[in-house]
């Protein structure tokens, strides 16, 4: 017996609650210095409730071949990766329009 989503009640393989969720965050990318003028980029506004912030973390730190971690609702990578987020985060499912580069 398969497992049942708590969301919309389907069961998990035909569930969408994770993709139209995708649809409507609103994300900002930028880049920070940290300590020791470190650069990270942080990547804000995935809604924790909806999507598994720790999965895309793993995929993005798998793509770029750098450390990350999840903090306070940001995902921060090591290093400049402004210019590949973007694609690997519609690549993911969420909308290009809704991705923002700072």
């Amino acid at each position: 017996m398969s497992e049942i989503c708590s969301t919309c009640g389907l069961p998990k393989e035909l569930c969408s609650c994770e993709i139209i969720a995708k649809e409507r965050q609103k994300i900002v990318v930028r880049l920070e210095n940290k300590r020791f003028n470190k650069v990270y980029t942080t990547i804000s506004g995935i809604d924790m409730k909806e999507i598994d912030i720790k999965e895309v973390m793993k995929k993005l730190k798998g793509r770029f071949a750098c450390g990350g971690t999840v903090k306070e609702g940001k995902i921060e990578l090591q290093g400049n990766h402004r210019s590949k987020v973007k694609g690997t985060l519609v690549e993911m499912g969420f909308l290009p329009q809704a991705i923002e580069v700072r």
